[in-house]
């Protein structure tokens, strides 16, 4: 079939590649342009960019898909469908339009839970037993449309973001063909409308909202930890400086006295509203990521030390 892919991170290269490898024309890719990135600041290309440029597939990187050169040189293309995996930009209804079979999107959860931006994050924090990918209809509605086909998965308790969306990513790559399958052979009308009930909205992740807050349940921090691993990495001030906590283990069965916070062994277990967390992995600013004992042998934390507060100036 004659296509568009659109996409930029990471989350969108196995689409990608798997749609180029069954053969389609892909007559154009679309991502979002290359932006200053790292200590230098060096101007980088998206991870689809350098995928589709490695395939030898023509790239475009307009600022904005809401210009009327930008819906004429789309409509040019001549496509039969457009695919869209984490694009960056919400698309105008002119775009929408414009391949005869119209857009499909492949999102990261099982809709209507977990339409928008961070919908692998907010699975995990808020403790869900499955996700799964949904390649849907586009519509001018944010996630939205009616389902093609979809698959889901465990969340088990040890996935964290980074795990989740690698399996994810694979997995909307495993159903693509299959979904452009049924659209050539004009098959869409098995398309499922989304349900009224269950919708919920993954809204993006600000880092204000990373610090942790441990007069919640061990459980509930454990989801926090896993959730934001790696960006932007869940934290808390320890001794005065911010740390990054990134790896744990919650402990709901034993009981204390401690204030929320406060470090009630000398091997990083830490009280919370309702149980321990036990901190196995961590991070200083501008250190690499440690496991507690080398942690604790460059930056000892003692028992009835108290995590949280503000950052030691002086420090």
């Amino acid at each position: 079939m004659k296509l568009i892919f659109m996409g930029t991170p990471d989350f969108a290269v196995p689409t990608l590649r798997a749609l180029h490898a069954a053969g389609h024309d892909i007559v154009a890719v679309y991502t979002q342009p290359p932006r200053p990135a790292g200590r230098g600041k060096r101007e980088q290309k998206s991870s689809v960019h350098k995928v589709a440029e490695e395939l030898g597939l023509h790239v475009e990187t307009p600022l904005s898909m809401k210009t009327p050169d930008a819906h004429e040189q789309f409509a040019s293309l001549d496509a039969a469908c457009a695919v869209v995996v984490a694009y960056g930009q919400i698309l105008p209804q002119q775009i929408l339009d414009a391949p005869t079979f119209g857009c499909i999107n492949v999102h990261a959860s099982l809709l209507p839970r977990w339409r928008g931006a961070a919908p692998i994050h907010r699975a995990i924090m808020a403790g869900d037993a499955e996700t799964g990918v949904c390649i849907m209809q586009m519509e001018a509605g944010l996630d939205t449309g009616p389902v093609i086909v979809s698959a889901a998965t465990d969340i088990s308790a040890d996935d964290t973001t980074a795990t989740l969306h690698d399996r994810l990513a694979d997995m909307g790559a495993g159903l693509i063909n299959g979904a452009i399958d049924l659209i050539a052979d004009g098959d869409l009308v098995v398309a499922e409308p989304q349900p009224d009930a269950g919708v919920t909205y993954a809204r993006k992740i600000d880092k204000a909202e990373a610090e942790i807050n441990w007069s919640l349940s061990a459980d509930e921090i454990d989801r926090m930890v896993r959730g934001l691993f790696l960006f932007p990495g869940a934290w808390s001030i320890v001794e005065g400086e911010r740390v990054k906590i990134l790896a744990g283990r919650a402990d709901m069965s034993t009981n204390h006295d401690a204030v929320a916070g406060a470090v009630v062994s000398d091997t990083l277990t830490v009280a919370c509203g309702k149980g321990v967390y036990h901190i196995e992995k961590a991070q200083r600013a501008g250190k690499s990521v440690m496991d507690k004992d080398t942690f604790l042998r460059g930056f000892p934390v003692s028992k009835g030390a108290v995590l949280g507060g503000q950052v030691d100036e002086a420090l």
